[in-house]
């Protein structure tokens, strides 16, 4: 086995640890989700990107060392050196240097004590010759390496940190500190959460970025020079309250707030065409609106808890596949329940410890007349999610296992929602939210 196969199955061998056992069903949250666990045994991250194209062999020189000593400390070795030294005794280069044949100086070799001489001589030369190539080798490699666009080293002497201009406005300004001046990298960004449009480009010997959050939320910004992420932080924006916006439903994501304080009417919490119409919204165009709550303070961990309410939806304009979707925000990772109209049941979503498609799984359990008043419980016990619709279990299916807190939770559809009946609790009964 040579040290590129090596990799490679090591980096199965992770998949398998943490119940993955068919890569070709994996999608980008799970080799994200990887990630995270190896950062969690190693303080290092290495990209959801980068793991998985490791996994499918799909590099043509070793990852660079920092890479290869995160993968070893999450087998509890401290380089790749002392994992590589336990998993074989050899390790077969990429390519096998043949020397031509020496040539030994004249002398008598005809007696057999002259042939046993010889013959060691000729071994020391050998070993001499072969230890002089792959030195010589060794060293035009890492010239090479120094000199190919795309290689990162020193990413552990990178600092990050930020701080919010307001505690809960929106937008918000957030105000990022940077170090990267003893970084080598060709490039940097500055990426402020998932979406990959929001990605700024900040250079060395400047220390500071300004970025505005549009969205309340649990964001996770990074730091990443060339394609690689080397440092991530948290920025939690908070609401503490309701807040209202609709969004383009096509490649436009720019919010547009919906400002009112009449959002509760008979105890339904819900907004009308009228009210997004005085915010200057234009209710004939395809668009998303969302209905959020995010509270500074977070208690209910998202592997035990309950969420219970009612909803329905009205629609703002003629859709055939009227749909809503139950986000509930976490640390770092979301569960999503999207359901619709029986006959759309293929546009049903889930998003749990992978996502679950309606166009490749039967989630029509998931669908009903989003028009009418519809109760939905979706829990978790012990990072196992059951769904309940009108009191009756129709999914169930593990959650992501990193323990995390529940940093909020939405209501999205393509019309307007009604809420009602609202409720998160705890598995311990501890209400932490009731309207």
């Amino acid at each position: 086995m040579n040290e590129r196969d090596l990799v490679k199955d090591v980096i199965l061998e992770v998949f398998n640890k943490s119940g993955y056992t068919d890569t070709a069903k994996m999608v980008q949250r799970d080799f994200d989700y990887i990630s995270s666990e190896i950062e969690k045994k190693s303080g290092i991250l290495v990209s959801g990107t980068t793991i998985k194209r490791l996994s499918l062999g799909d590099f043509s020189r070793l990852p660079q060392v920092a890479t290869l000593n995160a993968i070893a400390n999450y087998f509890d070795h401290q380089t790749w050196q002392d994992l590589k030294i336990s998993r074989t005794k050899v390790i077969e280069p990429e390519a096998v240097i043949k020397p031509e044949t020496i040539i030994m100086p004249e002398e008598d070799i005809s007696s057999p004590i002259a042939r046993k001489h010889g013959s060691r001589v000729f071994k020391h030369k050998l070993v001499y010759f072969t230890a002089s190539i792959l030195v010589i080798i060794a060293i035009f490699g890492f010239f090479l390496l120094k000199s190919r666009p795309g290689g990162v080293s020193n990413a552990e002497k990178a600092t990050f940190s930020c701080q919010r201009s307001t505690r809960n406005d929106l937008p918000n300004t957030v105000i990022f500190n940077y170090d990267i001046d003893h970084v080598d990298a060709d490039s940097f960004f500055i990426q402020q959460s998932w979406d990959k449009r929001r990605r700024i480009r900040v250079y060395k010997h400047t220390h500071t970025l300004t970025d505005i959050y549009y969205e309340p939320g649990y964001h996770i910004a990074k730091l990443i020079a060339n394609d690689s992420i080397i440092k991530t932080i948290d920025v939690h924006i908070p609401t503490d309250r309701w807040f209202f916006y609709a969004i383009d439903n096509i490649a436009n994501y720019i919010p547009e707030y919906i400002n009112t304080d009449k959002y509760l009417n008979n105890g339904i919490l819900g907004l009308s065409a009228q009210q997004v119409k005085e915010n200057n919204i234009d209710i004939t165009k395809d668009k998303l609106y969302e209905y959020t709550y995010f509270p500074s303070e977070m208690t209910v961990k998202s592997n035990n808890f309950r969420l219970k309410t009612k909803i329905r939806m009205n629609e703002v304009r003629n859709s055939l596949c009227p749909y809503m979707t139950i986000e509930l925000f976490c640390q770092g990772y979301f569960i999503v329940m999207k359901t619709t109209n029986r006959g759309c049941a293929n546009q049903a979503y889930l998003l749990l410890d992978r996502e679950i498609k309606g166009n490749e799984t039967d989630l029509t359990a998931l669908t009903f007349d989003v028009s009418q008043w519809t109760d939905v419980e979706i829990a978790s016990t012990d990072n196992i999610v059951h769904i309940y619709i009108n009191n009756k279990e129709v999914f169930s299916a593990p959650s992501f296992d990193p323990i995390k807190y529940i940093s909020g939770f939405a209501f999205i559809s393509n019309g307007l929602c009604e809420v009602d009946d609202l409720e998160l609790t705890g598995m311990d009964g501890k209400v932490v939210y009731k309207k």
